[in-house]
């Protein structure tokens, strides 16, 4: 008596099965937070067991860490073709910040488990997170280096200072939307905070013929309008 033929076993490849669980884990991780995201939701979820993610990940943390590594390349990929066709420190800057502007408003999950999880955890500066983090807010230390090089910007000015006034900025004014209260412009923030940083470091040839008085009348001006763009997004909360 012949043996029945055994059924073949199809396997996928790792790269197929490691980016179905991070597919799935990015899903669970947004809609629950990472406190209440379930291993073993992620697993069924992504057609495994919960064996199958131990084997890839070494813990909920580090799946965690890998989703945002992809979220974070993907970003930069996108950053870089975007500014390949923009001229103009203004423009590329206010691009910048627009397109950070915009990731927060449209990914508030994601930049949560960033900003709360990852980023508060202890060892982060050690982590690829970090260094992606790094590469991220590099664009903008890039664009005003080469700004102060060819007497745009005023030299005196730290840029990492620079770097930390933009994001630092971007964080303020959008705490109060991941939060889940109200709601902001990217465009408004994007146009109020990059005059504010062009006109803070532009050098007097530039930004001529404003007078210093003129200029910092502008500068107040410029940094009272995002103030008041903050106190409407609270106000409709």
């Amino acid at each position: 008596m012949s043996k029945p033929l055994s059924r073949p076993v199809y396997r996928l490849p790792r790269e197929r099965r490691v980016a179905d669980i991070m597919r799935a884990a990015r899903t669970v991780f947004e809609d629950k937070g990472y406190d209440d995201a379930l291993i073993s939701e992620i697993a069924e979820r992504a057609k495994v067991v919960e064996g199958t993610i131990y084997r890839y990940f070494e813990n909920k943390r580090a799946l965690l860490a890998q989703v945002a590594e992809r979220w974070y390349a993907d970003m930069l990929t996108d950053y870089d073709q975007g500014l390949q066709d923009i001229r103009g420190t203004w423009n590329r800057l206010r691009f910048m910040i627009w397109r950070h502007l915009v990731t927060v408003h449209q990914e508030p999950a994601m930049c949560r488990l960033v900003f709360q999880v990852l980023r508060m955890s202890e060892g982060y500066r050690d982590t690829a997170v970090f260094q992606m983090n790094r590469a991220y807010t590099r664009r903008v230390v890039d664009i005003v280096s080469e700004a102060q090089a060819s007497g745009e910007f005023a030299d005196d000015i730290p840029v990492r200072l620079v770097r930390d006034m933009v994001y630092g900025c971007v964080e303020h004014h959008t705490w109060a939307y991941l939060r889940g209260e109200g709601d902001f412009s990217p465009d408004d923030a994007a146009d109020a905070i990059t005059d504010l940083v062009y006109r803070g470091l532009a050098t007097p040839k530039v930004t001529a013929p404003l007078s210093g008085e003129a200029y910092a009348t502008r500068l107040v001006d410029v940094a009272g309008r995002l103030e008041r763009m903050t106190m409407r997004s609270r106000d409709t909360s």
